[in-house]
């Protein structure tokens, strides 16, 4: 896996769980690889529009590395094996058929709202990591 590949991850700014999800890669990535867009932002629609996503694909996690883009529990899974450490692990997942993966993941997409709660604005990010968000 190359290590100066750029990854991005475009998150839905207004979902607590995705912002959940925003803060635990923060900490975790120790050497600052990943950048982060909010879907709703101006480089997450042209990055839906470039890939042929509707323009409303917020039910969706998306990770771009380099030319790339993976979605949905692949990008989810993706992210884990570029944390490396003990989450890497968690790869593995990989080998359970992707219909499978998506079905699960597509049951909390769909009720992460109600489940987790919604914020009325997108997650500012903090002065200390405001360079790995993108506009």
């Amino acid at each position: 896996m190359e290590k100066n590949i750029p990854l991005v991850i475009l998150f839905d700014g207004v979902c607590n769980l995705c912002n959940g999800t925003v803060q635990f890669i923060l900490k975790r990535d120790k050497q600052s690889r990943f950048k982060f867009a909010s879907l709703q932002g101006e480089f997450g629609q042209r990055t839906l529009s470039r890939f042929g996503l509707p323009e409303s694909s917020l039910n969706s996690f998306i990770l771009l590395e380099g030319e790339k883009i993976y979605t949905h529990s692949t990008g989810a899974l993706r992210v884990l094996l570029h944390l490396g450490g003990v989450w890497k692990i968690l790869y593995v997942f990989i080998i359970i058929p992707r219909f499978i993966r998506d079905a699960v993941y597509n049951v909390i997409a769909r009720n992460r709202y109600r489940w987790f709660g919604k914020s009325a604005l997108c997650y500012l990010p903090t002065e200390n990591v405001q360079d790995r968000f993108l506009i």
